[in-house]
């Protein structure tokens, strides 16, 4: 069996790591599989790049015009949304035409536009789309939030300004896409339980297979090493406690910076022994803009995409923290337990699949940065933190690991070309 993974970008983004390492799933369980992206950052054999085309950049940049224009020209929100009015024909293509299932993941921002799918869908080839936020159900958003108009017909979109109109941009995208998938097969498998159910209540996705099947991670690279030599290779204290925040920008106040900052403020206040025993692992883009934010000592890295580099930075901390405001199926908290560190993270998306409460981790109430601090104090002075971190990582080996996963997807294809019927 053929399988060609469509993604915009192959490793910047939760989404397209999550499409890399299932291709390297797929490829060790003997499925002949390619990616092809529009972004391609390593010298991978199996992933094919697009050929550069300053008309799809200038495709991509009208695109953006348009939303600007649709938002009364304000800079708000212009990336909370996408129209997909521009992408590239990836059907004459021969990894397209030889693939006997076409796997799609987040192919947003000049990757394939809505013409592109429908062209897709017109080949005949069985299609799978794995749904890394909410983009595919829904008008133009990638996360509803509050909003449940999707579930009927978009309009009056919070994210356009002034609340949209009746027949404002994401209705009429909305309609678009409804004629795009009717009487179409698509096989779409949301990253989480949680989206999952929100999957199902769209009008869009009615009569569509939804089904929930998560990231997979490599549990073999992923996994506990000894911490002190961990801390040794980062370059960091041999003494005391270390959290780990991180993403790609730390700035996104979609990943909870201020929260982060609140709860950190609230501990120093309430347990100020924490002053002089605990600091904070910062990695990510702009990193050290978080010194002077912090009552604690700061240790900034850069941001890290090198996987090796990772595994030491999870085994050389005490937790990981991730005050994101939205999230799917976080990457970093997979990682995170994987190498046995117990996670915070806010009741929010898949989070609270991922972290069972006060067995592996702790599930802080949504944006109470005094639960928070509550959570990282707790797995701090936890008597059974050994306990702790072991069952963090037989929940990541038990539910992510990439045999697991990959089966599941080839149960799929094997169902949607007839292969087990």
């Amino acid at each position: 069996m053929r399988v060609v993974i469509i993604s915009t970008s192959e490793r910047i983004g939760g989404a397209a790591v999550a499409a890399s390492r299932l291709m390297e799933s797929l490829k060790n369980s003997g499925i002949k599989v390619k990616m092809l992206v529009r972004d391609k950052q390593t010298e991978q054999i199996t992933v094919v790049a697009l050929k550069k085309n300053w008309s799809l950049v200038w495709k991509f940049v009208w695109e953006r015009i348009v939303i600007w224009q649709a938002n009364h020209f304000k800079k708000s929100n212009l990336f909370a949304v996408d129209i997909a009015n521009a992408g590239c024909d990836i059907t004459y293509l021969p990894e397209f035409q030889q693939a006997d299932v076409i796997h799609l993941h987040w192919i947003n921002q000049g990757m394939l536009s809505l013409k592109n799918i429908e062209k897709i869908l017109a080949s005949g080839k069985p299609v799978v789309w794995t749904m890394h936020d909410m983009w595919p159900c829904t008008g133009i958003c990638h996360h509803a939030r509050q909003c449940t108009r999707y579930e009927q017909e978009c309009h009056h979109c919070p994210f356009l300004y002034g609340g949209g109109g009746k027949r404002d941009l994401s209705h009429r995208i909305f309609l678009k896409k409804k004629k795009l998938y009717q009487g179409r097969h698509i096989t779409f498998v949301a990253c989480s339980r949680w989206l999952e159910s929100l999957a199902r209540k769209s009008e869009l996705l009615s009569g569509h297979t939804v089904m929930n099947i998560p990231n997979p991670i490599n549990t073999n690279l992923f996994k506990p090493h000894d911490a002190a030599e961990a801390r040794r290779k980062c370059n960091l204290p041999q003494e005391g406690k270390l959290i780990l925040f991180g993403s790609v920008k730390i700035t996104d106040k979609r990943k909870g910076i201020d929260y982060m900052i609140e709860a950190c403020k609230l501990l120093a206040e309430k347990h100020p022994e924490l002053k002089d025993e605990l600091g904070v692992v910062v990695f990510g883009n702009q990193s050290e803009q978080m010194e002077p934010l912090l009552p604690f000592k700061v240790y900034p890295l850069n941001f890290v995409s090198n996987e090796h580099q990772l595994v030491d930075i999870y085994n050389a901390v005490d937790l990981f923290v991730t005050p994101s405001l939205e999230e799917n199926l976080p990457n970093t908290i997979m990682e995170a337990m994987s190498c046995g560190t117990p996670c915070v993270g806010f009741n929010v998306g898949g989070i609270p699949e991922m972290i069972d409460h006060l067995h592996n981790g702790y599930v802080a109430q949504y944006k109470s940065a005094e639960d928070f601090a509550n959570g990282i104090h707790w797995i701090l002075t936890e008597p059974e933190y050994d306990t702790l971190a072991e069952q963090a990582h037989r929940k990541a080996v038990g539910s992510y690991s990439e045999r697991a996963i990959a089966k599941r997807y080839i149960d799929v294809y094997n169902k949607i070309t007839g292969r087990n019927a």
